[in-house]
């Protein structure tokens, strides 16, 4: 197959398709990915053809504008400020991707774009959908999240109430899409974005474990879970001393909020200071946000940007902002964590975890002042060890790439036989 994989957004949004990319050339197949230049490094050190799309903005912008989805608050609203950033360069994206799905069998992107969808489908090529989370999947058996449950009434009359409100949504994710960007579709002859939530493609990869998390209940046949696609960053020779050196043999906390970004980290992080214990060790992660100290303390090491692999390797748990990639990470390595939601998907997370008895949540307005405590209980608490083994084990038993290449192999020939037919 020659493949067109698409991404934007985070680290966090292009690393599991870099990821999908790898496996499928590994696999035999011609893949190219169509992004933005901040990514072409990374595109490129994963053996990927590179297919240049707008933007061509530098870190600090793509950091800003973290920031504002941060203070956008609700999902709809942060959907919408997407869709408002891509508005300048939209228009050249969508030509430029016609372009390249002329010389490709298939079309596979972000779940965030499926309008992408039409584009496809005007080439007459098949498209898939990357889910990097299994919270805006429908089923008869739950409702969005956080509507109110019917749990104790009749089943029948529960499915009614879940399917009407994964259809309310669907209506007001498809109208604010719509509204932001429909202009633009109608200029280069695209339909309105349509079913975001109900119908994202015929084949939606849900890049998440099937043995931990495909058991909510019975969802349509197209959204398959695949596993984990997990791709990382380099591993810093120079940054593993200094670990190696202040951990002095022993695990101890991680710190890191990925490709989360927010306007007060100045003052968040003076109040982290103030109520982290002297002398308790600590290793933070730079990230997006730029998360440092002021004073300088012999029990806490700043690092940047590093495989979560190496650095959590080093853990004796990780807190994070449960960005799916992230929370992967500290699964894979089996270590027990918090969770500090700041955006999109990162409660659900929160939930995810603390279901499966690997970690807890902090609330984002407190978790300075709570975490030392947070910390003490998981690290005192066998319990969320011993839970943290058993989900890395399992993890480490499933295939992610290789189960999605062969569902976009068959997805492929499908569409190609009914072509012919």
């Amino acid at each position: 197959m020659r493949v067109l994989l698409t991404s934007h957004g985070s680290t966090g949004d292009l690393y599991p398709v870099i990821a999908y990319g790898r496996a499928l050339a590994q696999a035999g197949h011609s893949v190219t990915f169509a992004s933005a230049p901040l990514f072409q490094r990374e595109i490129k050190r994963a053996n990927l053809d590179y297919y240049y799309l707008p933007p061509d903005w530098e870190q600090e912008i793509f950091t800003e504008f973290m920031r504002r989805l941060h203070r956008a608050r609700y999902p709809i609203k942060q959907l919408r400020e997407i869709y408002r950033g891509a508005l300048p360069f939209l228009g050249e994206l969508i030509d430029r991707l016609e372009e390249a799905l002329e010389t490709h069998d298939v079309l596979c992107g972000l779940y965030l774009f499926p309008h992408f969808r039409a584009l496809a489908e005007r080439k007459g090529k098949p498209f898939a959908s990357i889910a990097l989370c299994h919270n805006t999947i429908p089923s008869r058996d739950y409702p969005p999240e956080p509507a109110l449950t019917l749990r104790g009434f009749p089943k029948t009359l529960q499915a009614h109430w879940n399917m009407g409100l994964w259809r309310l949504v669907n209506c007001v994710v498809d109208k604010a899409i719509n509204r932001t960007i429909g202009d633009i579709l109608e200029e280069k002859g695209l339909p309105d974005a349509r079913n975001f939530i109900m119908k994202p493609a015929d084949l939606v990869l849900v890049a998440v474990s099937p043995s931990l998390m495909a058991g909510r209940g019975s969802v349509p046949r197209r959204f398959q879970f695949t596993g984990f696609l997990r791709w990382q960053a380099e591993a810093c020779p120079a940054e593993e001393n200094r670990i190696v050196n202040f951990c002095g043999g022993e695990p101890v906390p991680v710190l890191t909020f990925g490709s989360v970004a927010f306007d007060d980290t100045t003052s968040i992080m003076r109040r982290f200071e103030r109520n982290w214990p002297v002398g308790k060790k600590i290793i933070i992660q730079t990230g997006w946000s730029g998360l440092s100290v002021e004073m300088e303390r012999h029990d806490i090491l700043v690092v940047g940007k590093m495989s979560h692999d190496q650095l959590f390797g080093h853990a004796s748990c990780v807190v994070h902002h449960g960005g799916a990639g992230t929370t992967a990470s500290a699964l894979s390595a089996g270590k027990p964590h918090i969770i500090v939601p700041h955006i999109a998907d990162q409660d659900f997370w929160g939930s995810e975890i603390e279901r499966l008895g690997t970690g807890v949540v902090l609330p984002r307005n407190r978790w300075p002042e709570k975490l030392p405590g947070a910390i003490r209980l998981l690290e005192t608490r066998g319990k969320f060890r011993e839970k943290a083994w058993e989900v890395r084990d399992t993890m480490a038993r499933e295939d992610g790439a290789k189960r999605a290449i062969e569902l976009l192999q068959a997805h492929v020939e499908a569409h190609n036989l009914n072509r012919r037919i």
